[in-house]
């Protein structure tokens, strides 16, 4: 037997076996009962199985690993030999056994198979452990029918003082700089099975404790067991090439013990560095959904040329960011600010604020700009909204235009888009409401509320609402797909059926048939007018090329505008695929390389639990025993290993209990699954049924389907 404290001899290692030996997996070979581990033919994992491998490996590396033997795949036919193992292993019967699968098929760098096939701990005696074998042998069959290769792996049964997982990086947060320790008192069993949380401990690459959770639990490991972890995290990344996943033990002398060694087969999307700090912020008010990628480049693309715009005008950034750095983008189809850029979030260093990097003249030009602007942004309000009315109501029907014509309209559609969001956002800025007029100025949802109930009192019907009274619009989200999603009447929605009315309860004012609104508020009316219009003149130019909505909604700008000018559509349109629907962003997040969301971790994380898995995902609430819902997050009470056939096909996972470094969340890792455990009296509150968004990074689990 070996420990971190003790050195093998080196006959015992020196790596050459003795001679005449039987090397597993040979074709011809005769298939021993029992290959002790110190032998080089348990090195083979298609025999001896990965498990019982990467033990041999770590053995012969002078890593502390219990002596034992490996039945291998179709072996164990010679009664007297294995008893003969049997009898030496456990001096007589007198020594508790352990039986553990051992599969070519788990512990591989591609998939671990966690807690997928059975152990069995505590054997004592020839008769328990035949029946312990066979128990291993039997869970080789796998739900879908087929049966798994599988050796067996023999080793002593050890009582550990305190044991648990250390991960050689931190699969969470994707850092290979850190160590995850996560511990409890008796043998890991508990805690990879998900029965116990453990205390957790991050260390750095050598050693060094940088925090540990729940803060104030129970000290486990002193520091020095906290370093001898972290050497042998780093031993064993030596040996295998690769951060591992390591199952430990200390036993009552302190002697530490490596029960399993597989590779580390998921690691967290990690941003790549100084990734921009993204959210929905002020964009979801104009484009809450997730686009088609035609509509990201008529709405999103002229917000984005809108915003920097005004951006420059006030001097808030740097031109030459504002020309490399978009100020809206999107990340799964939905968009979202650079939040730093908007100054939606305060600077990470408050300090650097007070410093103006730019050149004296420029800040003074901007100055200059912005005192000239404020009380001309009414007027140049007025303006705009005039010219937008005035093409809106010269444009002919979509059906009466050739097709140079709606490229044209789209073309004047997209510029005038620019301008109308470079205005809304300086107006919003530099025109502050005193707090008198607020109460008493209306808005444009305000205004429509109220012009959709009387248009549904007079029984105007519903296709008809949008023609007669166009304000309407500022109450729905624009999208090629459908038609705009009006409210419910009163009477259907939650609140009781209150009704919206004016400020005064009058009809809004009419000037050329538009309300008088603020020039804020003005403004955004026409942005939704203009949108309404591009969403008009696309469908005409798809109901000509024989194409619905969906269809053309996968066209580029460019690709649409070639062909009503006169060009052919792209040859593989029809073999394109709509985006995967996708949960709503984070408030705040980061991108990885791959486009990969990384929400920002808060303080408060409110009535969450702790991500261990990452990823965000909405759905409905299933408790894995009723009928399976079409998109379900499984909510449960503990990360039971039973649960992992349900995986696949899952969009969440929710646990009240759990570790990170539990079979299930190495799992869910492995799945790309967002997972959330500790998660307080989550089977109550969130019943069977109900949506559920999860973010298996940040642990927030909130009720509902929206961000």
């Amino acid at each position: 037997m070996t420990t971190l404290d003790e050195r093998h001899e080196e006959d015992a290692h020196g790596g050459e076996g003795a001679r005449g030996q039987v090397t597993l997996g040979l074709a011809g070979d005769r298939v021993p009962a029992a290959v002790p581990l110190e032998q080089p033919g348990a090195e083979s994992p298609r025999s001896a199985g990965s498990k019982a491998a990467h033990l041999a490996r770590a053995a012969r590396a002078g890593l502390p690993v219990l002596p034992g033997f490996v039945i291998p795949h179709h072996g164990g036919g010679d009664t007297v030999a294995l008893r003969r193992a049997w009898d030496k292993l456990s001096e007589g019967g007198t020594r508790p056994l352990v039986v553990r699968s051992s599969s070519p098929q788990e512990d591989t760098d591609e998939l671990s198979l966690a807690g997928q096939f059975a152990s069995v701990l505590d054997v004592r005696g020839w008769p328990a452990f035949r029946t312990a074998v066979r128990t291993v042998l039997e869970s080789a069959r796998r739900p879908d029918g087929s049966t798994a290769p599988m050796a067996v792996l023999v080793q002593p049964m050890l009582t550990a003082r305190v044991g648990g997982v250390v991960f050689g990086a931190d699969p969470v947060a994707g850092r290979p700089d850190r160590i995850l320790v996560s511990a409890v008192r008796g043998g890991p069993d508990t805690l990879v099975s998900g029965e116990r949380t453990g205390t957790d401990h991050w260390l750095g690459a050598h050693g060094r404790l940088l925090r540990t959770e729940p803060a104030g639990a129970d000290r486990l490991l002193t520091r020095v067991e906290l370093f001898r972890l972290a050497r042998l995290a780093r031993r064993a990344r030596a040996v295998f090439g690769g951060p591992q996943d390591i199952e430990f033990g200390f036993d009552e002398d302190g002697r530490l013990w490596l029960f399993q060694s597989r590779p580390i087969t998921a690691m967290a999307a990690r941003p790549v560095r100084g990734a921009r700090l993204l959210g929905p912020g002020p964009v979801a008010e104009t484009l809450p959904e997730q686009l088609a990628p035609l509509e990201e480049d008529l709405w999103v693309a002229p917000m984005a040329r809108g915003l920097a715009a005004a951006l420059d005008i006030g001097g808030t950034a740097p031109r030459r960011l504002l020309r490399t750095v978009p100020v809206v983008t999107t990340a799964g189809g939905r968009p979202a600010a650079d939040l730093r850029l908007l100054g939606a979030v305060a600077p990470r260093h408050p300090w650097l604020a007070l410093l103006n990097p730019a050149p004296g003249a420029r800040r003074l030009a901007a100055a200059w700009r912005v005192g000239r602007l404020g009380p001309a942004l009414p007027g140049l309000a007025t303006d705009l909204v005039a010219d937008v009315d005035r093409h809106l109501a010269e444009v002919p029907a979509p059906a009466l235009l050739a097709a140079p014509d709606l490229a044209v309209e789209l073309r004047w559609a997209r510029r005038v888009l620019v301008s109308l969001h470079a205005q809304e956002a300086l107006t919003g800025a530099l025109l502050h409401e005193p707090p008198e007029s607020r109460a008493t100025s209306r808005t444009a949802a305000g205004t429509a509320l109220t012009a959709l109930e009387r248009a549904r009192a007079r029984g105007v019907p519903e296709g008809d609402l949008i023609a007669t009274h166009p304000v309407i619009l500022a109450l729905t989200a624009p999208t090629l797909l459908g038609r705009p999603q009006l409210p419910p009447p009163p009477t259907a929605r939650r609140n009781g059926g209150v009704r919206h009315r004016g400020s005064n309860g009058e009809p809004a004012p009419t000037v050329t048939g538009s309300p008088v609104l603020p020039p804020r508020e003005a403004l955004r009316l026409r942005i939704r007018w203009v949108q309404e219009l591009q969403v008009r003149l696309v469908r005409e130019a798809a109901q000509r090329w024989g194409l619905d909505g969906e269809r053309v909604g996968l066209l580029r700008w460019r690709e649409l505008a070639a062909a009503l000018d006169g060009g052919t559509l792209p040859g593989d349109l029809h073999a394109r695929v709509p985006r995967p629907a996708s949960a709503p962003l984070p408030d705040a997040f980061r991108l990885t390389a791959g486009g990969v969301v990384v929400a920002e971790h808060r303080d408060d994380d409110g009535e969450g639990g702790r991500g261990v898995s990452g990823g965000r995902a909405m759905g409905t609430v299933w408790d894995g025993a009723g009928p399976r819902p079409q998109d379900p997050v499984l909510v449960v009470r503990t990360l039971d290993p039973a649960f992992a056939p349900l995986l696949p096909g899952l969009l969440g996972l929710v646990a009240q209990t759990g570790s990170p470094l539990s079979h299930l969340a190495v799992l869910a890792r492995e799945f790309g699954l967002p997972a959330v455990v500790g998660v307080v009296d989550a089977v109550h509150r969130f019943p069977p049924g109900s949506r559920l968004t999860v973010d298996g990074t940040t642990g927030e689990v909130r009720p509902g389907g929206t961000a």
